[in-house]
């Protein structure tokens, strides 16, 4: 066995969350190494949908004018709505014009009053080599072709074996494995961490394909298209609007022999509705569809994330952006213990607050999937009405953290329609003008603890600066009406302060302390990094609330 060099984090999967983990931490100055099986990325456009929350933590990560330059998200920027056809050349039966139909991708108005930015259609081929690049020069160690092939973890750290292509094995030590390798995830099932839920639902196989559809498709710029014909369903996804193409079909595993080139491209043609289409056969995968969430998302020093944690139906786009959302929360917290800033006590409050956050958007994919054939006049004329309406689902349940239980006056601790500055929900998004640029409040946050105060806040502020100070903790602080300007907003209002209030926002934007009004000399501000930052056994990572003024 041959000994590597210490590395703080090692990933296992070098997919998508994989790379964003290594990506992140990289951001907060963390060395990564990421091991991955296969020799290079997947070449198969696979997932797509890109959704506000994680175009935001791209934005912070400095990828988002990159990641929206990619080909297929300038083809797709049109691109929105699900209908239902005959074929793409036949007759429409439908469209999916509920409330929540904002979750197939549609950017409209999602960054006028939720966020910073707004969903984006880019192929998951083209959003992972973006994500390896910026990885990489941010410090991550890129193994490709290596595989993970066991690990044990002790007091501390983690020594992990790995196997590289020419068959050579290593000893890798480190402090903290991340598990992102997929729903056959090895490091979940070496941990003996089971998955709960509906389990399979279908299987599909994704047919990649080039054909030019500009006539059938008569100027039509939708996500999806679901074709029925006969006893013949599929769902056809447009690449780049023109000739290159996707087709999701179900089928039997046992029957896939039968999917030959000839076999897809026929059922290319029926899907188009063009009995001669040329069409050029460039790949098939095959995929489960299937809702489950493992039992735990941590033991010791080992976590999950992405597919190894949770796997979902496509429906909503919900899983891959997940998985980048669980990505960003354990990054900034292995950032902070690593760094001597925060207690591992922290690193428990990653389970606590993503996994029931997981548990809620698997139900939701699971109903939306279920949703779908009433598109082609299936059996029910209305949602389930278990179906969160949107913008709650495209916003609440990727910004609502699971620290904080329901208040008093009653509601769902994941799922709240609007930002109210709340501590344990992601901050609100405002317009405000700094430094003569106008910017959302959200591109305040990202790399450190940030102070928010009212323009008669500086009671409030010098309480915090003293116990970071006392802490030896980094906030930075902007104050309303001097470092941040409001435009037509009321910036004091939409975070629940008063103008002598203050608001602590953590580095992952998401809010730890609020006292609407200038604090009490009974407040006890000496210990509030320590319980946020679980210094000690006895302080747990909590979120405070001083509702009064």
């Amino acid at each position: 066995m041959n000994a590597a060099a210490d590395t703080p984090v090692v990933i296992a999967g070098g997919s998508l969350v994989g790379l964003a983990t290594a990506l992140f931490l990289g951001r907060h100055g963390v060395r990564s190494m990421v091991v991955e099986r296969n020799e290079g990325l997947s070449p198969h456009p696979r997932a797509r949908g890109v959704n506000a929350r994680a175009m935001e933590l791209f934005r912070w990560a400095g990828i988002e004018d990159e990641l929206r330059s990619m080909p297929s998200a300038k083809a797709l920027a049109g691109n929105s709505g699900i209908i239902a056809a005959e074929s793409l050349a036949g007759k429409e039966m439908g469209a999916l014009k509920e409330g929540y139909h904002r979750d197939t991708g549609a950017a409209d108005d999602d960054a006028g009053w939720l966020g910073a930015t707004g969903w984006c259609l880019c192929h998951q081929h083209e959003v992972e080599p973006l994500l390896r690049e910026h990885a990489a020069r941010h410090g991550a160690d890129l193994r490709f072709g290596t595989e993970l092939t066991g690990f044990e973890q002790d007091a501390d750290g983690v020594t992990v074996r790995t196997r590289d292509a020419a068959g050579a094995e290593h000893s890798i030590r480190t402090a903290y494995l991340v598990g992102a390798d997929g729903a056959g995830s090895l490091v979940r099932r070496l941990l003996d961490i089971g998955m709960d839920g509906p389990g399979t639902l279908a299987h599909f196989l994704n047919v990649q394909f080039r054909a030019d559809l500009t006539e059938p498709l008569r100027g039509r710029r939708f996500v999806m298209c679901y074709t029925i014909s006969g006893k013949s369903r599929s769902g056809l996804l447009p690449v780049n609007n023109a000739d290159e193409w996707l087709l999701h079909v179900p089928y039997e595993p046992d029957r896939a022999a039968e999917f030959t080139p000839e076999h897809c491209a026929s059922l290319v043609r029926t899907a188009a509705g063009v009995d001669d289409l040329d069409v050029t056969i460039e790949g098939v995968a095959s995929w489960e569809s299937a809702g489950r969430v493992a039992r735990s998302f941590a033991a010791g020093r080992v976590f999950l994330a992405g597919d190894a944690a949770h796997v979902m139906p496509p429906t909503g786009a919900y899983g891959s952006n997940t998985g980048v959302q669980e990505a960003h929360n354990l990054a900034w917290k292995l950032a902070a213990v690593l760094h001597g800033q925060a207690g591992p006590g922290l690193l428990d409050t990653y389970e606590r607050e993503r996994r029931p956050v997981a548990e809620a958007t698997v139900e939701q994919a699971v109903l939306r999937s279920k949703d779908r054939p009433r598109l082609a006049g299936g059996p029910s004329p209305a949602p389930d009405p278990r179906i969160k309406p949107d913008p709650v689902v495209t916003f609440g349940q990727v910004y609502r953290s699971a620290a904080v239980e329901a208040d008093a006056a009653g509601g769902d601790p994941l799922w709240e329609p609007e930002p109210t500055g709340r501590p344990g929900t992601r901050a609100p998004h405002v317009i405000v003008k700094r430094d003569g640029r106008l910017v959302s409040t959200l591109d305040l946050y990202g790399d450190a603890f940030v102070l928010l105060c009212g323009p008669q806040g500086t009671a409030a502020a010098d309480a915090v600066a003293r116990a970071a100070r006392k802490a030896g903790v980094t906030v930075e602080t902007a104050v309303i009406g001097r470092d941040v300007h409001p435009v037509a907003v009321d910036l004091c209002r939409a975070h629940g302060l008063t103008p002598a209030g203050a608001l602590l926002v953590r580095p992952d934007g998401f809010v730890a302390w609020r006292s609407a009004g200038p604090p009490a000399g009974s407040d006890d501000l000496g210990g509030l990094f320590d319980r946020l930052l679980c210094r000690s056994a006895d302080a747990p990572a909590e979120v405070a609330d001083r509702v009064a003024g």
